[in-house]
């Protein structure tokens, strides 16, 4: 009698882990498709967090750019992962007169809009 009871839960726990191993392959599947979405929205909240950074505080500041804020944008251009935006932003970085500054930092603003717009329309 108690081996049979014993067989009973041991198949009971089996079907329960079958059911629950399918369930996750198919919930993992039905994830993919949602994740490819998720991506790509989360590169362009990392890109308007940026330029809004950038804009705040090195177009419109009053004064020379502190290191921490120079810091911070750096590694906010790093956490982007990508080699077209950071390679922009050596450039304004690199920049040696002001006008080369602000033909860089430009440049830099119509490649972070592209970059948004690309991914919105799927470019």
């Amino acid at each position: 009698m108690k081996k049979k009871v014993a067989y009973i839960i041991i198949l009971f726990l089996i079907v329960i882990n079958v059911f629950f191993a399918v369930k996750y392959f198919s919930l993992r599947k039905e994830y993919r498709p949602v994740q490819a979405v998720i991506e790509p929205q989360k590169n362009n909240e990392k890109i308007l967090e940026f330029t809004e950074f950038f804009v705040k505080n090195v177009l419109k500041a009053k004064t020379k750019v502190d290191l921490e804020t120079r810091l911070s944008l750096e590694n906010m251009v790093k956490d982007l992962s990508d080699e077209e935006i950071l390679a922009q932003w050596q450039k304004f970085v690199n920049s040696k007169t002001e006008v080369e500054a602000q033909n860089n930092s430009s440049n830099l603003l119509t490649l972070l809009l592209s970059k948004i717009r690309d991914s919105v329309l799927g470019i």
